[in-house]
């Protein structure tokens, strides 16, 4: 018994293989499926990325999805400057309430850790040293100073003289120095009490008794001395 089956009854259509010819490469045979008899042909669906209608929806999704973002967004913008110029009219109207409590400045304490100044150190004076004491001649000297220049009314110069005159107290010059520069005696007075004894008891003119006084040879005050005792010798 034969097997051979006729190649159109056997179901799917076999088409032969055809047979290169020249430099052809053989080709597989193929085949081609059929539809039996009395049955409709079925359509094959596309996928549905592969529908026109599929990315047109795709494409509104997409729109209402950033027109909802970005509206959303405008929203919290709107929302938080309303806030925020709701937070500033209440601060103002809060400040506005009490202005005395803002003027008021806020005494900042002093830090404890601060150091403390330090007094300022007094620097104690030197203690004077004692003056040496004068030798025996000088304060013998000083004595008779005193005597010439308050009992006598003599000037400086001639109180000078007489310590170291060899018809007077024959002293040394440093001796007759220190008792003129340390006896207490007012030069002015002196001239006007030798000038009203020149008025007095010598009857001389005021412009006599002003060049007795200055003379080398007479009183020996100075020109100021001489015309203080002018000024005031009929007061």
């Amino acid at each position: 018994m034969s097997n051979y089956q006729d190649p159109q009854q056997a179901g799917p259509s076999y088409r032969m293989p055809q047979v290169p010819t020249g430099n052809q490469e053989p080709r597989a045979p193929q085949y081609f499926p059929q539809v039996p008899q009395g049955q409709k042909p079925v359509k094959v669906k596309k996928p549905l990325f592969k529908r026109w209608w599929f990315w047109a929806l795709v494409i509104v999704a997409l729109i209402i999805i950033v027109a909802a973002i970005n509206g959303g967004g405008d929203d919290a913008t709107t929302t938080s400057a309303s806030q925020e110029q709701s937070d500033t009219a209440s601060t103002s109207d809060d400040g506005a309430g009490d202005p005395a409590e803002e003027a008021a400045p806020v005494a900042e304490e002093p830090a404890d850790d601060a150091p403390a100044e330090e007094a300022p150190v007094e620097e104690q004076a030197p203690a004077e040293e004692p003056e040496p004491e004068a030798p025996a001649e000088h304060s013998s000297a000083l004595n008779q100073a005193d005597t010439y220049a308050n009992t006598m009314h003599m000037s400086k110069a001639g109180v000078f003289d007489q310590l170291t005159s060899e018809y007077g107290g024959q002293f040394s010059e440093d001796a007759a120095q220190y008792a003129v520069d340390n006896v207490d005696a007012d030069w002015n007075e002196n001239a006007l009490e030798s000038a009203k004894t020149y008025q007095d008891d010598m009857s001389m003119s005021p412009d006599a008794i002003h060049d007795q006084l200055t003379s080398e040879y007479g009183g020996q005050f100075t020109q100021e001395e001489a015309d203080y005792a002018i000024e005031n010798l009929n007061s």
